[in-house]
């Protein structure tokens, strides 16, 4: 899953007047550090089970937080340019 907005997420928590300790562990982790890098946006990415436990924690749909990637995706990695017929592409 991936991190929309961590603006969000962040406001959520103070609506809800849940700490990062608090909403890590409701997530499974043992540590709060991870959710302090998807607050900073230094990260995007988390388990499906994370994501459904924070949702859940914070009265909100998966949806509203989180969108899905599939599977093989790697995001922000260029792909090599294609070949011209007939031309050599320098690497």
């Amino acid at each position: 899953m991936q991190l929309i907005d961590p603006k969000r997420l962040a406001k959520l928590m103070v609506i809800q007047d849940i700490s990062q300790r608090e909403l890590a562990k409701a997530a499974g982790w043992k540590s709060h550090s991870y959710l302090g890098r998807l607050l900073r946006g230094e990260v995007r990415t988390l388990d499906l089970e994370p994501a459904i436990r924070i949702a859940m924690t914070l009265g909100v749909g998966t949806d509203d937080l989180f969108l899905a990637r599939a599977p093989g995706a790697l995001p922000n990695k260029k792909k090599a340019p294609k070949p011209v017929r007939g031309k050599k592409v320098a690497p």
